[in-house]
Parts: structure tokens; sequence; C-alpha cells
């Protein structure tokens, strides 16, 4: 059995004529975009009120990312992407799901270890965990608040092939099972990752995405089912600690907090995100899968998602390292 670990991330115009005109343009130009949106996303609305009211909120959109994109030094892109036709607000409470508990500050012993990685002494330049075959392709939570439980299970997925439990080979788990049987957590209404670990410790294990597949939606819990990987303990990387951070994610995934919220994270479409429009609310979890430097010389780290491939790059985000910023565990 293996131990996992985890983190809580924490031109103006001349004339207003010009500008009415600047102002017809864009709307009709916003309108065509709308409809090759709604193709290329398969949307179809149900009349043509909420068609209009989902175009306002689509235009909205264009236009945050139309105006982000035309600084060119932004370190990052953004996109319209199946999410735009949603507000902010609409998009957190489909899409987050990270529910913190008060207290995370005193951790129940008995499941947790020290920090076995602290005399890790070269992490290397960079790491990819994927190109070690320890990360599944990206997955969709869907419209369900369960982000956690992917967080977690890629977290499992990870540490259950670098340790070879499963004779080495990758094999992807069940997040259904989380859903339907962790009663600690709340199913698509949000939970936390600490929870799947302690689930997966007391049930003594957590069986395959294909004898317990994904339905976007809490259902009955299946109890006969056979397991496919179990862990022993869990521990947290110290708080405010991008070394220790490094440390951990050099010798495996881990599974981490954060606040995705923001309409710059919700359209990210490529680059190395630097956080300006995010806050410090911890609504979301992902999991880092690696860390590297780019071209231009910036540090990040590697973050698969779960809002599938058409995301981010991916579905995976890049996200700038060693940063002076509060990490909270």
């Amino acid at each position: 059995m293996a131990s996992v670990i985890f983190l809580i991330l924490t031109i103006l115009s001349r004339t207003s004529r010009a500008t009415s005109h600047g102002g017809r343009l864009f709307e009709a130009s916003a309108v065509e975009k709308h409809e090759q949106w709604m193709s290329r996303f398969h949307r179809v609305y149900s009349h043509d009120a909420e068609k209009a009211s989902r175009f306002e909120i689509f235009k909205k959109n264009l236009k945050f990312v139309e105006s982000f994109n035309m600084n060119t030094n932004k370190t990052y892109k953004l996109d319209v992407n199946k999410f735009s036709d949603l507000t902010d607000e609409e998009f957190k409470a489909r899409y987050m799901g990270l529910v913190v508990p008060e207290g995370t500050s005193s951790l129940d012993s008995y499941k947790t270890v020290s920090f076995r990685h602290e005399n890790v002494s070269e992490t290397g330049e960079s790491m990819d965990w994927r190109q070690e075959g320890a990360v599944t392709p990206v997955k969709n939570q869907g419209q369900c608040g369960c982000c956690w439980a992917f967080s977690a299970v890629a977290a499992v997925e990870g540490i259950t092939k670098i340790t070879k439990i499963t004779k080495g080979e990758l094999v992807s788990l069940s997040e259904q099972q989380l859903l339907d049987c962790d009663k600690e957590n709340n199913g698509c209404g949000g939970g936390y990752m600490w929870n799947v670990f302690g689930y997966i410790i007391k049930t003594q294990g957590i069986t395959t995405e294909d004898s317990y597949p994904y339905h976007a939606s809490k259902q009955t819990c299946y109890s006969t089912r056979s397991v496919a990987a179990t862990i022993r303990a869990y521990e947290m990387v110290p708080q405010n600690d991008e070394e220790a951070l490094l440390k951990a994610v050099s010798q495996q995934p881990v599974s981490v907090g954060l606040d995705g919220s923001g309409p710059a994270f919700k359209q990210y479409s490529g680059g190395i995100f630097d956080g300006e429009y995010c806050g410090t609310e911890q609504s979301h979890a992902v999991t880092i899968v690696g860390y590297g430097t780019s071209e231009e010389g910036i540090k990040y780290w590697l973050l698969k998602n779960s809002w599938g491939e058409q995301w981010g790059e991916n579905g995976y985000m890049r996200i700038k390292r060693d940063v002076d910023a509060q990490w909270r565990s």
C-alpha cells in the first residue's frame, strides 16, 4: 500500500460616433461568433428568449476574452469555450465543488504521516508524470460539483502506478464510487480530498472506473465490488512552502485546491497562467502532475483538470511557479 499527499492551494475612440460604430461592429461580430460557437459545442436553446439571454452572457465573456488577448504582455491566452454562455456564478455552482471543512489545520494523526519527502535533495529541472505513465487521460466531471473526487483519484492513480501496486500498470479508478459511497462528502454538492483518502483507508480500497463507471450524478452505493487500489495514509505539504511542494511533486502527483472561479480561469486556453484574476477562495480541486520552465524562462506547475480535453491545453493548465503568494495547507 502507498501514501498520497496533497496541498490546499490556496484604445480609446476619438469620437462618440466612432464608439457607436465600433459597438455595432462588435455586436454583429458577436452574433456571428455565437452562432459558430453554438455549432461547435452543439448548444441548443429551448426557446428564443433563452437564446437571447444566453447571447448577452456570451457577448460579455467574448468581450472579456478579446480585450484580454489584446495585451501582448500576458503570458497566457483566453478563448471562448463550452462555459462561455454561463455567468461566473453559474459556472462556479456547476463546475466547482471544493468545500473546505472548518478546522483544516487539525488533521487526524491516525490518517496522516509526517512530510516524508522533506529530505529529497534532487528534484531536477522538470517532471511530467504523464511521460512516466502515471497519469490517466483527462476526464470530464460534467455538471457535477465533484472536482474533489477527480483530484483525489488522479493522485491515487499516480501513486498506485509509481509504487507498482498493480504490477506497474496504470489503472483508471472510480470517481462514481466516491460520489455514491463516501458519506463524508456530498456528491455533486461538493466535498474535500482528505475525506476521500480517509474513505479509501477505512474501506480498504477503491475499484476501477470500468467496474463502477461515472454517471455525473449521485447514485445508490454499489457495495459489491473488487478492490483495484488502496492506500495506507495521506499527508499535507507544509503550508506556504513551494519548495516542499516541488519535492513532493518530484516524487508523485499531488492533489491540490485553488480558486478556479474567475473569468480568466474559466476561459483559459493556453500559456502560463499567473493568477491575476484569481482570488484566495478555495473553490476547485485539480492535480499537480509535473513542473518545468517555459522557453521564456518562466517556471510553472502542470495541472490536470477534470473539465475534458476542450478546456485549456488539452485539459491541462500551466500555472506560474515560485510566486509571492500565500499557500495554505
